[in-house]
């Protein structure tokens, strides 16, 4: 049910460098009236949500404490490893869900907003 999602940011300079280096993707920036956004690779998968970085000054604010996005990763060590040297905090190094559910680890990104990861391996 999930087709899009933003993360809002405080610097949507440092933001792309931190997701990019996370993530080994490029982020697409785009400008819509004063809204600045960051948007993540879209492969155009049915079913697949995608979504963006936002500054949209007041009415977007990072935080640690709400509604948490996990990013499906072939393997969630390989980009928890980037996250401390791109600038963010690792909270939970990965670790087994269950058997039947894979691996999960999260983080504090560049602008303090609470991020997951998940794999089956």
């Amino acid at each position: 049910m999930v087709t899009w999602f933003e993360i809002p940011v405080r610097d949507m300079g440092r933001a792309k460098i931190f997701y990019e280096k996370v993530f080994d993707i490029e982020i697409s920036l785009q400008e819509m009236d004063d809204i600045q956004m960051g948007w993540f690779p879209n492969k155009n998968q049915v079913g697949i949500a995608t979504g963006t970085l936002i500054y949209a000054g007041e009415h977007y604010t990072p935080s640690a404490d709400g509604v948490l996005v996990y990013f499906s990763c072939d393997d969630v060590a390989a980009e928890i490893s980037r996250v401390e040297a791109a600038g963010g905090k690792v909270i939970s190094a990965k670790k087994l869900i269950s058997e039947n559910h894979g691996y999960m680890a999260y983080f504090i990104d560049s602008e303090g907003n609470r991020i997951a990861l998940h794999s089956q391996k």
